[in-house]
């Protein structure tokens, strides 16, 4: 037969302790016991109860401090007090913090049963209602990442997975794949989403700084510091810190770094105070780490605490399907921050995208659809409206239509187009053309242009 639900019965009174534990079951609920607030705490955990019924007068922690502790460590928990007669006032307090109801000692069972029951349908709504806005919250975190790609869709669900989790993340790919939108999402769908997303970039900062930036400094810890200055460990209290670029930052601050993963603890620069933070570490990285730590580059007991669960983002090039989505999802943002009337691309330019490298993955492909945005005179972005390194201006100048030619405008082209292939030498473009150099730089003096030599 199914639970009716889990209770957990916190009373210093042995014999209270048994009884109730005895009544409940009887009545078809899984229960626990815990002689003092204290013990009741450490069955939080493991048991996850769904309604816990203290007692209020007991030594150590009472069951108010016990009640806002326990809050804390199980959300979805609903409380009942129980209290004797000389005690109201104080029963009236703990709904005040708030228990959901309270029982009169010597209990009347009846009461009890009803009670309970009531309490267990609350905390069954309460944990139905946070599943919903946990899925929300994901749905969400995932909002401003376009991809229809198996790879990625793979790599999202994983996140998902890591989100709510604890443990700390290296995100691995090339430049420009998107590491941070990821280290977003993660936080995004972690308990953390209220709490700061605080970002660090390492490669942009000298070993000083870096130091400074990441747990602060005291006042005169160094020329310039005129006052204490908090780090991003201290901002990012109760959130996610994403450290991007960890495979630069120098051997001393990888130390303090694996310091802080082991203990939560730090110093400030320059300061003796050791501070202790929550803060979840994401970090990522464009480069080898296992390849950095066989050249003594980087400390393998740093690698593996940062390690803990991987996320590797495919290349653009190796997810050709998402450029038709990143690109439209661009050109309508950029259009609208830039008051366009731009509707789509042609197929010739989805085309030229398409069959682009993208060395510089997702940023690159920004890049070139805000530039096309600004250069576009029309509603539609065409392939001339694409830089050369997506079109080369060999096919842009291509060869003249024919029949409509004129002679000279082939001989033009012929001669333009061979020097560009020959590296401008006109001796080797006469050869190829079986012209005598002088007439090509005749030509060229011609069409205005400077001679050209070997």
């Amino acid at each position: 037969m199914a639970s009716r639900g889990r209770i957990l019965i916190v009373d210093d009174e042995s014999n209270a302790r048994a009884a109730l534990a005895e009544i409940l079951r009887d009545e078809g609920y899984v229960t626990e016991t815990a002689a003092d607030g204290f013990k009741g705490l450490g069955k939080l955990e493991e048991f996850n109860p769904d309604v816990i019924l203290t007692d209020l007068k007991m030594p150590g922690l009472d069951g108010i401090a016990f009640m806002e502790k326990a809050r804390t460590a199980s959300p979805g928990t609903v409380f009942v007090v129980m209290t004797a007669f000389g005690t109201i006032s104080s029963a009236v307090e703990a709904m005040k913090k708030g228990a959901e109801n309270y029982l009169l000692k010597p209990l009347d069972l009846d009461a009890l049963g009803a009670v309970i029951e009531r309490a267990v349908e609350k905390a069954k709504l309460v944990q139905e209602t946070r599943a919903l806005r946990e899925r929300l919250r994901e749905r969400n975190a995932f909002s401003h990442i376009v991809s229809s790609d198996p790879r990625m869709r793979e790599l999202l669900d994983m996140v998902a997975q890591v989100g709510p989790s604890k443990a700390s993340v290296l995100i691995t790919g090339e430049s420009g794949t998107g590491k941070e939108l990821i280290a977003e999402a993660i936080h995004l769908a972690s308990p953390r989403a209220k709490a700061p997303f605080v970002r660090l970039h390492c490669a942009a900062l000298s070993e000083s700084l870096l130091e400074s930036e990441l747990f602060g400094h005291e006042r005169g810890a160094f020329t310039g510091a005129v006052a204490r200055r908090e780090g991003r460990f201290k901002q990012a209290d109760g959130g996610t810190l994403f450290l991007d670029e960890i495979g630069e930052i120098s051997p001393s601050v990888q130390v303090k770094l694996l310091r802080f993963l082991q203990e939560k603890t730090f110093e400030r620069v320059g300061g003796n105070e050791t501070l202790k933070v929550d803060v979840r570490v994401i970090a990522a990285t464009n480069r080898d780490l296992a390849a950095e730590i066989k050249r003594g580059r980087f400390r393998e007991d740093l690698f593996y605490r940062l390690n803990v669960v991987t996320v590797e983002i495919p290349p653009l090039r190796d997810r050709r399907g998402d450029i038709p989505a990143l690109a439209m999802f661009f050109l309508r943002r950029c259009a609208a921050e830039n008051g366009r009337a731009i509707e789509t691309f042609s197929d010739d330019a989805l085309q030229a995208m398409n069959d682009h490298g993208w060395p510089g993955n997702v940023r690159e492909l920004e890049n070139v659809v805000e530039r096309a945005v600004v250069l576009c005179d029309g509603p539609v972005i065409d392939r001339r409206h694409l830089p050369t390194t997506i079109v080369p201006s060999e096919s842009r100048d291509a060869a003249p239509p024919v029949p409509g030619t004129t002679i000279a405008d082939l001989e033009r082209w012929a001669i333009l187009k061979t020097l560009e292939a020959c590296g401008g030498s006109t001796s080797k473009a006469a050869t190829l053309l079986g012209v005598s150099p002088r007439k090509i730089q005749y030509k060229l003096h011609e069409y205005g242009r400077s001679e050209e030599g070997e």
